[in-house]
């Protein structure tokens, strides 16, 4: 199972998210649920720095696969712009997932957490 986590600062903002865990909802290669969280979550990375001008952490363990750590450091060096779009894009992958979890809740769980 794909477990994600997104974490909210005091302002609700999301300030990270993890993705752990394999979807396992077909044979390696033709596993619908793995592909498209695994599009999301990139697609969103990706976007962070081209369209929002971040370059967020990224740590993963490919050694043990399936894990994928995105942290954004959200200070006063990020303008307004930014932030919104930063969140714009947070957000959308956060819905993106939530839909896919209501079609396969055998295969992804999504949380979100507040964290000071």
């Amino acid at each position: 199972m794909i477990k994600g986590t997104f974490n909210r600062n005091d302002a609700g903002q999301i300030s990270e998210f993890t993705l752990t865990g394999h979807a396992e909802a077909g044979p390696y290669g033709s596993d619908i649920v793995c592909a498209a969280v695994s599009a999301l979550a990139i697609s969103t990375v990706n976007s962070l720095d081209a369209l929002a001008g971040i370059i967020p952490t990224v740590e993963t363990k490919e050694d043990e696969g399936g894990y994928l750590h995105v942290a954004l450091e959200l200070d006063d060096t990020m303008s307004q712009e930014q932030m919104n779009i930063s969140q714009i894009l947070l957000e959308h992958l956060l819905l993106g997932l939530q839909s896919i979890e209501k079609d396969y809740l055998d295969f992804i769980e999504i949380q979100t957490e507040s964290k000071s």
